[in-house]
């Protein structure tokens, strides 16, 4: 598959993009601004979060992959495998 040149996805996902930094800096202001925001600075999930927004703004590619490597658990030989239903 031949990616969408540079201008045409800014044109195409700009808005999106536009939203979804503008709700994360919502959410952001809303822990930020609640009881116990300086506890919150020390959550994990909340670490993560900033961890993932230090690798959109570095210039490597594979931003995606990185980000959701953030988010997810290490692998694990010894996970159980799920029976079906």
């Amino acid at each position: 598959m031949t990616p969408l040149p540079a201008e045409q996805a800014l044109d195409a996902y700009y808005l999106d993009a536009r939203s979804k930094v503008l709700e994360l800096a919502a959410i952001l202001d809303r822990v930020g601004r609640g009881a116990g925001a300086t506890d919150a600075a020390a959550d994990p999930r909340l670490r993560r979060v900033a961890a993932a927004i230090r690798l959109l703004l570095g210039d490597a590619g594979g931003r995606a992959e990185a980000v959701q490597r953030v988010f997810s658990l290490e692998y694990d030989a010894g996970w159980e495998v799920p029976e079906p239903r």
